[in-house]
């Protein structure tokens, strides 16, 4: 082999070496700040829900020195100066401050409201469960605020994606449904 094919083949082996040193870091980063969160805001002491600016956070971790700083908050804009002091809990425990986690976690272990099935883990990848208000009412639990999710969640009961879909259908169309007692003759 010639000399600047060699220099060539050094050259990239050294460029993807510092790559991937300099990549994984980012990568884990940006996997780890991304999503929304629930923090307290050092200023109200209320429930805010705030976006951390992943890719910030992991081009500064490619380039050895992550910074987090707020993509957006639910103050915003009126609070958009702030100093940014719920960082602090982002940093401490990214993980535990994460809208998934905090819901997965509330939900794991309890048992439909209707079907009294337990609840297990849940995955990204399934469908969303859904809470049943003091008006017998069921919802998604992603269409309610997240600043405002931690009280909801309080006076809530839970239930399963399919009981959801059923009472959704009970409540949106009444005329549709017939109920009838359960009789085992009429399995046979």
């Amino acid at each position: 082999m010639t000399t600047p094919a060699l220099l060539t083949i050094l050259f990239a082996v050294v460029a993807i070496g510092l790559l991937v040193y300099r990549g994984v870091p980012a990568a884990r980063a940006y996997f780890t700040f991304r999503g929304k969160r629930l923090v307290t805001c050092p200023e109200t002491r209320k429930a805010a829900a705030v976006n951390v600016a992943a890719r910030k956070a992991a081009a500064g971790a490619f380039a050895g020195k992550i910074e987090l700083c707020l993509d957006s908050c639910s103050r915003w804009p009126e609070r958009e100066d702030c100093g940014q002091d719920c960082l602090a809990q982002v940093k401490a425990d990214p993980e535990s401050c994460l809208l998934w986690h905090i819901v997965s976690r509330w939900y794991e272990g309890q048992e439909c409201a209707y079907c009294h099935r337990r609840f297990g883990p849940l995955q990204h990848a399934d469908h969303t469960p859904a809470l049943r208000g003091p008006d017998h009412k069921t919802i998604e639990w992603s269409e309610i605020r997240p600043e405002e999710l931690p009280d909801v969640l309080s006076t809530c009961d839970p239930v399963c994606w399919n009981c959801h879909i059923v009472e959704t259908f009970r409540r949106e169309h009444p005329e549709l449904v017939v109920d009838r007692k359960w009789d085992p003759r009429r399995m046979m």
